[in-house]
């Protein structure tokens, strides 16, 4: 049986707040360590039918690119749910969630930063 493996480096300040992340992995077609600015990771445990969740940003993760961040992850969600249900009605509900949310989000942002 072969393995594989994903390395996560966290540098933390001295208020535990994440300064840097990097990553490894051995199935990937990069090679070297790369860099992140968030992470989104879970877990489901199937004995406690609960998802664990890590989730964390640097302090250089800018808010615009958390939101390009999060609509990029719910539409990746949708992919991976499609490809494991096959439910295509709730797939084309959560690309439509995701689509509505980005753009309520990019309207936030432009009243905010036309102010």
């Amino acid at each position: 049986m072969k393995t594989s493996s994903i390395n996560i480096d966290v540098t933390l300040d001295a208020d535990r707040v994440p300064e840097a992340i990097s990553w490894s992995a051995t199935e990937t077609s990069s090679d070297g360590i790369k860099k992140a600015k968030a992470l989104m990771l879970a877990f489901w445990d199937g004995a406690d039918k609960s998802a664990l969740r890590i989730d964390l940003w640097t302090k250089e993760m800018m808010v615009d690119e958390m939101g390009d961040f999060y609509y990029q992850t719910l539409m990746t969600m949708a992919d991976s749910f499609q490809r494991a249900t096959r439910q295509e009605a709730l797939v084309e509900d959560l690309r439509q969630f995701a689509k509505t949310f980005y753009q309520k989000f990019r309207a936030a942002q432009f009243k905010e930063n036309k102010l």
